[in-house]
């Protein structure tokens, strides 16, 4: 007889989440597991003594990282997804007919909690994955990438020189209250008097002229590059006045964009994060090496491991930097830019006596140390006089046209450049290189995609630490939960099998499955 399901509410039910959510639920898993009572501690003196009760600390964590676990950046949205889901309302302590919390109070309570509390946390959790053997703590992989910032390239002003800043922000004023569909304008303006301020040399504003020429001239393929109104916008004359900290940087066949640049390290052994920081997006990855070093170093020395090797892509490379490492007692595997050679071609270095010598077996002795204005790298000036090159028959193809002596440059670490590219070529350098590739980029992959690190929700560079420490946090739990999952699966295999062998059940089993067709029929 066919059915028919009659539904009518029940005046009053019986109802546990404790009895619905299953024992293999990944939430029900990670409630058992995590367990945040130190914030109560670390939290109070951010709170007064007297008003209404705030959120639990506890569970606005927990909120925060149920919200990077299902890839919800949006406050609001979070909410309304915590409230269909029954894992999710257990995990977080609320009961089926309990209020949740306005999406406003995440957002407060974000931005009430310093940045220490957040790298605190991600240190918590980090120290669960350590003791379970999760991470070797020798070798990591560094690696870093623009996450959008919250912010929108039509709302960037321009900088003007400080004495003009008060008649460009009246004129600016004026503009837009005159024609608002033409000008946007970002409801306030946050920047500082200094980030309003145009910063760049003289040397440095002819060089960006000269690029937005040849933008509007060449770049045909970027939108509006032909455009009457196109510009080249650089962080040199314009700033975000909805999110200052936001820089503008670029990647290769993409839209320029205001971005953070996010720095990441990994664990070699099972791709833990062990550390994460937000950085302006205008600065070279190499110039944030350093400072990613000595906090990742101290993190691990006091989870009782010492860094030995540091792996990372070109980007890193500059000799401040292997030597650096090297002061340190750390190994480095960063490949050299392409444009390093080590002085000209068909010259030879004599290191002891610190000289070249020309094709024509000339010496050019050093000369001095200087700063490269261009590049502000260190470098080393090498220079013969003009009465040695004046009857050279290499003259021609070795100073050209103008040049009556011959000079160059060379940077001033330049063992520290050949040691490293002496391990890069041998077999552990090419091991090293897959490694990283294997480990730090499907990481990043991971987080951008699946991790709500796709955009930064938030105003600041501070904020958007904490975004990035939240996203790293969610992806070592979830590695954290998997990794004791096959471990206890992995134990109670190797128990059964000590069983077998110990009762003599392995042998006879193995003398069954080894026994011949035609044995096996007969029985």
């Amino acid at each position: 007889m066919q059915g028919k399901k009659q539904y009518q509410e029940k005046l009053f039910s019986s109802f546990q989440l404790s009895d619905r959510v299953p024992e293999e639920n990944f939430y029900r898993r990670l409630k058992s597991v995590l367990d945040l009572d130190h914030l109560y501690r670390e939290t109070t003196c951010y709170y007064g003594t007297s008003g209404q009760s705030s959120i639990d600390p506890v569970v606005f964590f927990k909120f925060c990282l149920v919200g990077y676990l299902e890839n919800i950046i949006s406050d609001r949205k979070l909410i309304q997804h915590c409230s269909m889901r029954l894992d999710i309302l257990y995990f977080l302590g609320y009961d089926i007919d309990e209020k949740l919390p306005w999406h406003s109070t995440i957002s407060r309570t974000r931005q009430l909690f310093p940045e220490s509390v957040f790298e605190g946390v991600f240190t918590h959790v980090l120290t669960m994955c350590v003791g379970k053997g999760m991470v070797k703590g020798s070798t990591q992989a560094i690696d870093g990438a623009p996450v959008k910032a919250n912010a929108s390239m039509d709302t960037l002003e321009i900088k003007v020189p400080e004495q003009d800043l008060d008649a460009h922000l009246a004129a600016i004023r004026h503009i837009s209250d005159r024609d608002k569909e033409v000008f946007r304008k970002a409801k306030e303006n946050k920047a500082s008097k200094e980030q309003q301020t145009v910063s760049a040399s003289k040397q440095e504003l002819n060089s960006i002229t000269s690029r937005n020429a040849n933008w509007k001239k060449n770049q045909t393929h970027r939108p509006g590059a032909k455009n009457k109104g196109s510009r080249y916008t650089s962080n040199k004359t314009h700033y975000s006045p909805t999110d200052p900290d936001a820089r503008i940087s670029v990647k290769p066949g993409k839209a320029r964009k205001l971005n953070y640049s996010s720095q990441l390290s990994v664990d070699t052994g099972h791709h833990v994060i062990t550390d994460i920081k937000a950085y302006h997006a205008d600065g070279k990855d190499s110039q944030h090496l350093s400072d990613i070093v000595d906090r990742l170093q101290s993190r691990l020395w006091k989870q009782g491991f010492r860094l030995e090797n540091v792996l990372a892509d070109t980007g890193y490379s500059s000799g401040e930097n292997y030597a650096y490492l090297e002061k340190k007692g750390i190994t480095s595997y960063i490949p050299p830019h392409g444009t390093y050679k080590g002085g000209p071609e068909r010259f030879t270095y004599v290191k002891e006596k610190d000289h070249y010598i020309c094709p024509a077996g000339e010496i050019i002795p050093f000369k001095k140390v200087f700063n490269d204005y261009r590049t502000g790298t260190k470098k080393k000036e090498y220079r013969n006089s003009s009465k040695v090159c004046k009857g050279c028959h290499f003259r021609e193809s070795c100073l050209g046209k103008t040049a009556k002596e011959k000079k160059f440059s060379v940077t001033y670490y330049r063992e520290e450049y050949e040691r490293n590219n002496a391990r890069i070529a041998t077999q552990k350098g090419k091991v090293m290189k897959g490694k990283r590739q294997s480990t730090v980029e499907p990481v990043f992959g991971t987080l951008t995609q699946f991790m709500g690190l796709r955009k930064i929700n938030t105003i600041g560079i501070q904020q958007a630490n904490k975004v990035m420490h939240l996203s790293a946090m969610a992806y070592n739990l979830k590695k954290y939960l998997k990794f004791v999952q096959k471990r206890v699966k992995s134990e109670a295999n190797s128990q059964l099998h000590s069983f077998l062998r110990k009762y003599g059940f392995l042998k006879s089993i193995s003398m069954f499955v080894k026994a011949p067709k035609k044995q096996l029929v007969s029985y």
